[in-house]
């Protein structure tokens, strides 16, 4: 079950209000027509706008836009525009959420996106919901007609390369790099994979323009974001916050001794170091912010997370197909009391080897997790090696621990 308090730290821009969905005539009410007039104009207010992806990478989405574009004229092919709703990270739960309430800004965006692409295919691809959204899209008359895909159910599905190889027919599995799906993708296509969340704010500044986006976050990271907040004990919430919020005005820090920012792909950061933090889109990743108790052990859960890491990789390249299992392996190791031989050293030392040479990100994610575990926990790691854990719960899981 998750919960919605779409008012809890600004007015709501994405989320219905009252957390009750919101259909075409109530979503044309709340927030007008669209209208985007001018491509060039359009393409500079998303410039100026400084809006960026939400999907983790934080990547521009003016050069995204202008870059796909610009391929599909070199190329001759019409751009495909596909709107990442996978969320197969285990621990998010907002872009299933904005999908649920808002499903209309969503669809706005991918025409929005679609316009300034130059795009005349369109797909929503998600894991779950779709039979919802076709049936939203029954209402709708679109110039770009939008198709729903529904992805298996797996961590790499929402991946942009296995996304765009999913969508076009094949198997969801990350391609290697080159070319890239901005020039190659769907279809042979060049393909915009954008995640859902920024296409609803993209919807957002056609309609009120970069000013208005601006008026909330920081100088250098405008808007607002959604985020998925654990609190053990408490139902699961999202909530809309600007960048710059303090990580304490979302989370109960009281009586925890870690958060993890990020999700499975995160980092692990100390409760006094977190305190100080504010809501940052280069550490933000998959909109996951999660307190560990200081009855946890943070080994433990990591451990859990690590090993599903590993059985969830595609198996297609070396880092995966096994550093990923051996750093999983050597984690459980040092997740249980008792001699720890060389792995800590062992997993420092695969960290390196597997990092950046993967088919796609996920060694890359994992390795993040793991190097802050090392450093976070570094005192129960020392407790381990003398044989005791330092936690007083040692057998329940964190409600965001699906492994």
């Amino acid at each position: 079950m998750t919960a919605t308090f779409p008012d809890l730290l600004m007015s709501p821009r994405l989320l219905a209000p009252g957390g009750a969905p919101a259909d075409l005539d109530t979503h044309e009410e709340r927030y007008g027509p669209l209208a985007y007039g001018d491509l060039e104009a359009l393409l500079r207010l998303v410039a100026e706008s400084g809006l960026t992806g939400r999907g983790g990478a934080a990547f521009p989405v003016y050069r995204k836009l202008v870059s796909v574009a610009e391929s599909g004229r070199r190329t001759g092919r019409p751009p495909v525009v596909v709107a990442n709703g996978a969320e197969g990270e285990p621990a998010s739960r907002k872009d299933k959420t904005l999908l649920r309430l808002s499903p209309h800004l969503v669809l706005d965006g991918i025409q929005v996106a679609a316009a300034a692409t130059g795009a005349q295919e369109a797909h929503l691809a998600v894991e779950e919901g779709a039979s919802h959204l076709e049936s939203v899209l029954t209402h709708r008359r679109d110039p770009v007609p939008v198709k729903v895909v529904r992805l298996p159910k797996r961590f790499l599905s929402g991946q942009s390369s296995a996304l765009a190889r999913y969508v076009g027919g094949g198997a969801a599995l990350p391609a290697y790099k080159n070319p890239p799906i901005r020039e190659r993708g769907v279809h042979r296509a060049p393909t915009l994979v954008q995640n859902v969340e920024t296409l609803a704010h993209l919807a957002l500044i056609a309609r009120y323009g970069s000013d208005w986006f601006r008026s909330a976050g920081t100088p250098a990271q405008p808007g607002s974001v959604l985020c998925t907040v654990h609190t053990p004990g408490r139902e699961v919430r999202v909530v809309e916050a600007p960048f710059g919020t303090p990580l304490a005005r979302l989370l109960p820090l009281h009586g925890t001794s870690a958060v993890l920012v990020g999700g499975y792909h995160g980092t692990w950061i100390p409760t006094k170091e977190a305190a100080e933090l504010t809501l940052d889109a280069t550490t933000l990743g998959a909109g996951v912010l999660a307190t560990l108790p200081t009855d946890r052990c943070g080994l433990t859960e990591t451990a859990r997370v690590l090993r599903y890491l590993a059985l969830q990789s595609a198996g297609q390249c070396g880092p995966c197909l096994n550093g990923l299992p051996r750093m999983a392996a050597a984690f459980g190791t040092l997740a249980t009391p008792g001699p720890q031989g060389t792995h800590r050293a062992d997993i420092a030392r695969w960290s390196g080897l597997v990092e950046g040479r993967g088919a796609c990100h996920h060694p890359d994610g994992t390795v993040r997790l793991v190097r802050s575990a090392l450093t976070t926990f570094a005192a129960e790691l020392d407790a381990h090696a003398g044989g005791f854990c330092t936690a007083t719960d040692t057998q329940g899981e964190l409600t965001w621990i699906s492994a």
